[in-house]
Formats: structure tokens, C-alpha cells, sequence
């Protein structure tokens, strides 16, 4: 009881400090479309999400640096930068276990030591919600020795398509209410593959985006048809956006770093490099003055990137301009992120609508570190503590 007052009364606290009423707590439900840039809907024919910024909020929203899947992913469930939520890249080295983390490694993905901070899914449990997720980076994970309420490995067979990943969302939301999960967090990995594959401009992503839209209009649909659905909120953002890239633009590693100078380099946009001991200023002369790249010591990252405390960073750090790759094998692929937040081309959508948010608003935007105070304040939880500023994004709420 004495645990149950105190979490009551730091609620209290935590919407006073925002000067904002208690709201209803209504059910919201979070989906991400991997690689959504800002401005897909002003390419692109997209009339289920132009319909949700109408009847609600639309906004450009920031990604965390660096601008890809998993930190990002994780980023937003956490409310932490990815410099401090321990997923500082889609790959990097482990220097205190001498072990490589990739995401498509079950053995280091799915190892809990690599996840610091709390997701939103074990705050909001802690203090008695129920919540759902569907392929969520982190959900499949025993992150505090906690999984979601209702959750579906990423490796399970079979593997769900679009369509069944709605349903499997309305199923959770047709709960008796006891069981009924007040969180729901739903992923999709497109448009992504297709910015990947064929650029963000061209008419394969554009059909693609256009899919993906005609699926937010279908789980809108589904959700208001529900008995309870007016107050159910939903949020439609992504992870990060997608630039141009061609083998024209690649700055090869290997013709400035000797062997004997490394000890591991690991990542992609940007690169991490563990140099061996007495050759640090070796490979950072070597780099400084390259063209297309943007070299620095750990310690002197630029503030603004919120990068360079972890130990999973690089003593040199390396990272290329818009569109250039810094690699010893160019991809293939016609389109790549990683690179600054600050890029028009790595920024991403956001919609909203519901009980909660205001109607027809467009904001001046925010970071996705905002993300989870905002859903702490929809679920009426105790926020931890994290990188993420209520301040930023409270305008967007009636």
C-alpha cells in the first residue's frame, strides 16, 4: 500500500511539474515504418496519412544520431539516446567483452546485457499495465528480466505478414478489458527494404509507401471500429529517413589504414575504430583530412550528436558526409542512413490522432527522444528518468 501511495503521489508530482490536468487514461497504440522519410507524403500519394495529420497532429520528428534501425528503434521505447541506451549502432564492437553485437546475430542480439535504460513496455508493467508488441526492437528480449504482456519473437515461424501483424493488433485490443493491453507498439520493416534496394526516389519505394499507407487506413479503420475505439490513440512515425547513395561516392578505407594500426573497425555510418595501443594519432592524421568524411577523436565529437561516452564507441570515430559511404566495399544498394540527424533526409514522419491529441495541429517538430515521456504521460505512468523533454512535445496534446 505505502508502494502504491508513493507511485500514486510521484504521479501526481510528474503532471503538476507539467502543468497538465490528469488526463483519462485512454489506450494508444505506436507504429513505426521503418524508413519513412518526412517528406514521402509530398512525393508520394499517401491519403490515409494526410487524413491523420487533418483530423489530428502532423510534425517532422529528429532521430537520434546515428539515423538507423536499432538504435533508433530502441531510442524510442527508452527515451535515450543511443549513446546511452548501449545500441550505439545496427552493429558495433563489444571492447569490454572482445564480441561483436550484430542484429543479425541471435546470440548477441538477443542478450540482454547489451540493453541499458528501461523500455516504456517494463515501465508501464511496473506500475500495472498490461501492454502488446509486435516486432518491436528489444520486445524479445528478457530486458530486466521482462518481456511485453503480449509480444511475438522476431524468429518465430511463421513469419507474420502485414496483414496478420493488424490482425494479431485488433486481437490484442478484443481482450477482455482485464487483459486488454493499454500499450500497443507495432513495427514494419518498409519502406525501408525498398529505400535500400531502389533509393528513396524512384516508383518502386513510391508503391511501396503507398502500400504502407493504404495499411495505416486499414488499422485506423479496424481501431475505430472497435466499441471503445474513440479512445484509442494512435501514432504513426518511423526510425529514420534515406538518402541517395551510388559507388561513385565511396571514400575506401583501406587506402589510408594500415593493419597494424587497428584493432577492430566495426560499423557502418558511422564507423567505429579501436586503435591498437600508440597508433590513435596515426589514424586520425591519416583520416583528418580525407575529403567526404568527418573524422574524430572520441572525445571531440561534436556535442550536438549526443555520441562518444560509451564503450562501445571507437577511439576514432568516422563519418561520412550525405550520400558517401566510408567502407572497404561499397553496397550495392541505391539508398543508405546513418548520417546526421540534422539531414532533411534523415528525418521522419509523425501522425497522431485520438482522445488526447489536438486536431488539425502541425508542430515544430521535436526528437524521438520525446517519444517516451509522451507515452508515459498518455498511460498515466511514472516516467524514469531519461534524454527525452515532455516540454518539446507537450504542444501537440488538447
Amino acid at each position: 500500500m505505502r508502494k502504491l501511495i508513493m507511485t500514486a503521489f510521484s504521479l501526481l508530482l510528474f503532471l503538476v511539474s507539467l502543468n497538465a490536468q490528469t488526463p483519462d487514461r485512454h489506450y494508444t497504440v505506436i507504429v513505426s515504418l521503418d524508413g519513412f522519410r518526412w517528406d514521402y507524403p509530398t512525393m508520394y500519394k499517401t491519403p490515409n496519412l494526410d487524413r491523420m495529420g487533418q483530423d489530428g497532429v502532423k510534425a517532422v520528428m529528429l532521430p537520434s544520431f546515428p539515423a538507423s534501425t536499432f538504435p533508433n528503434h530502441y531510442t524510442l521505447a527508452t527515451g535515450l539516446v543511443p549513446d546511452h541506451n548501449g545500441i550505439i549502432n545496427n552493429t558495433f564492437w563489444d571492447a569490454e567483452n572482445h564480441r561483436q553485437y550484430s542484429m543479425g546475430d541471435s546470440a548477441s542480439r538477443y542478450n540482454p546485457d547489451y540493453y541499458l535504460g528501461e523500455p516504456i513496455w517494463v515501465t508501464a508493467q511496473k506500475q500495472g499495465l498490461k501492454t502488446a508488441n509486435m516486432y518491436w526492437v528489444g520486445s524479445d528480449i528478457a530486458i530486466k528480466g521482462t518481456y511485453p504482456t503480449h509480444y511475438r519473437m522476431w524468429n518465430a515461424k511463421p513469419f507474420l505478414t502485414f496483414e496478420q501483424r493488424i490482425d494479431s493488433v485488433l486481437t490484442w485490443l478484443q481482450k477482455p478489458e482485464a487483459e486488454r493491453p493499454r500499450l500497443v507498439m507495432l513495427y514494419f520493416e518498409e519502406p525501408d527494404g525498398s529505400g535500400h534496394r531502389n533509393g528513396p526516389v524512384s516508383k518502386e519505394t513510391g508503391a511501396v509507401v503507398q502500400h504502407m499507407d493504404s495499411l495505416m487506413g486499414v488499422l485506423r479503420a479496424r481501431i475505430e471500429s472497435l466499441p471503445f475505439g474513440a479512445d484509442i490513440n494512435l501514432i504513426v512515425t518511423s526510425d529514420h529517413g534515406m538518402a541517395e547513395i551510388s559507388p561513385e561516392r565511396v571514400v575506401d578505407m583501406n587506402k589510408y589504414l594500415k593493419p597494424e594500426w587497428c584493432e577492430v573497425v566495426d560499423g557502418r555510418t558511422p564507423t567505429s575504430i579501436f586503435s591498437k595501443a600508440g597508433y590513435r594519432d596515426s589514424i586520425y592524421n591519416a583520416l583528418k583530412d580525407v575529403a567526404h568524411i568527418h573524422v574524430w577523436k572520441k572525445e571531440e565529437i561534436p556535442a550536438e550528436l549526443n555520441y562518444g561516452s560509451s564503450s562501445r564507441v571507437g577511439d576514432i570515430v568516422v563519418a561520412p558526409e550525405l550520400g558517401w559511404q566510408f567502407t572497404d566495399v561499397a553496397r550495392n544498394n541505391k539508398g543508405a542512413h546513418g548520417y546526421f540527424p540534422q539531414s532533411p533526409e534523415m528525418q521522419v514522419i509523425f501522425r497522431a490522432i485520438g482522445p488526447d491529441f489536438k486536431k488539425g495541429y502541425t508542430s515544430e517538430g521535436f526528437v524521438n527522444v520525446d517519444i517516451y515521456p509522451l507515452l508515459s504521460y498518455l498511460l498515466q505512468i511514472v516516467p524514469e528518468k531519461t534524454d527525452g523533454k515532455f516540454e518539446r512535445i507537450k504542444d501537440i496534446l488538447k
